[in-house]
C-alpha cells in the first residue's frame, strides 16, 4: 500500500541502463528495482558491466540506508537472444529475484506458465518466498493446469527455432533503416523499437493506420517518440509490409 514507481530513463542512444540517472533517483525509501532483459520494447540485453555497476550502487545504498534493496529481474525473453547471451543478475547481486515465463521461449503467447526464483542467498529468502506464495494465492494463481505442468517438464531447456526470429529481425531492421527509419538494433526478444518521424508517437501511429500498419506507441513504455513493432510473424508478412512503410516514410518528406 502506498508504493510509488519511479521510472529511470534509459541511456541513449544504446537504451542501456543509465547508472548515473539511477543514482540520483535511488533513496532511503527504495525497496526494489525492476529490470527487464532482454528488454521489451527495445530488444536490448543489458551487458555484464552495466549489471555489475547497478549491483555496486545497490550494495552501497543498502548499507547506507540500513535495509535491503532487491532487484526484480523480469526475464521471459532470456532464451530469445541472438549474438549475445543474457547475463545472470544473481552472479552479481545476491538480493535478486528472477521472474520467468515459458510462453516466450516456446512461442506460446498467452500460456502464462513460468516460475519465480528466490535464491537461498537472498536476505530473508524464507519470508520473501512465503510472501510471493501468499500473493499468488490472493490473486488466484494457485497452480498451473496439470497438463501444462507435465508438458513444461518435458520442454525444459528447449526453445522454438530462434533462427526464424533472427531472420525476421534482420529483414525488418535492414528494411526500415534503408527506408530512413532510425531503429534500435535488438540483441534479443522479438521487437523492433523505431523512432517516430514526428514527436507525437500516437499521431504517428494514427498516420501509420492509413497504410494498414498497426504500431504500438512508446508512451506506455516511458519513452515518448518511438513505436514498437513485433516481428514474431511470418517472413513473408514482413516483406509485404515494406511498401507500406515506404509510403509512410514518404508521407513525411
Amino acid at each position: 500500500m502506498g508504493a510509488q514507481i519511479n521510472v529511470v530513463p534509459a541511456l541513449l542512444p544504446s537504451f542501456g541502463l543509465n547508472i548515473e540517472a539511477f543514482k540520483k533517483q535511488v533513496n532511503e525509501k527504495t525497496v526494489a528495482v525492476i529490470i527487464n532483459s532482454p528488454n521489451n520494447p527495445t530488444g536490448v540485453i543489458y551487458p555484464e558491466d552495466q549489471l555489475k555497476a547497478l549491483a555496486e550502487v545497490l550494495e552501497e545504498k543498502s548499507k547506507e540506508y540500513g535495509h535491503t534493496i532487491y532487484i526484480i529481474s523480469d526475464e521471459p525473453y532470456r532464451e530469445i537472444a541472438y549474438e549475445k547471451q543474457t547475463p545472470f543478475i544473481t552472479n552479481f547481486y545476491k538480493d535478486s529475484i528472477i521472474c520467468y515465463s515459458y510462453s516466450k521461449s516456446l512461442s506460446l503467447p498467452g500460456e502464462r506458465i513460468g516460475y519465480i526464483i528466490v535464491p537461498n542467498e537472498a536476505t530473508d529468502s524464507d519470508k520473501l518466498y512465503a510472501a510471493i506464495c501468499g500473493a499468488g494465492r490472493s490473486l488466484g494463481f494457485i497452480c498451473a493446469p496439470a497438463m501444462w505442468q507435465h508438458l513444461i517438464a518435458k520442454c525444459c531447456g528447449l526453445t522454438s527455432d530462434l533462427s526464424i526470429y533472427a531472420q525476421n529481425r534482420d529483414l525488418l531492421f535492414n528494411g526500415l533503416t534503408e527506408l530512413g527509419f532510425e531503429c534500435v538494433h535488438p540483441d534479443g526478444a522479438f521487437y523492433l523499437f523505431v523512432k517516430c518521424m514526428e514527436e507525437d508517437a500516437n499521431k504517428f501511429c494514427e498516420r501509420a493506420k492509413q497504410y494498414n500498419l498497426l504500431l504500438v506507441p512508446s508512451d506506455d513504455f516511458g519513452c515518448p517518440g518511438y513505436v514498437r513493432v513485433a516481428y514474431c510473424v511470418s517472413a513473408d508478412m514482413i516483406k509485404r509490409s515494406m511498401p507500406a512503410f515506404a509510403e509512410l516514410a514518404k508521407s513525411y518528406k
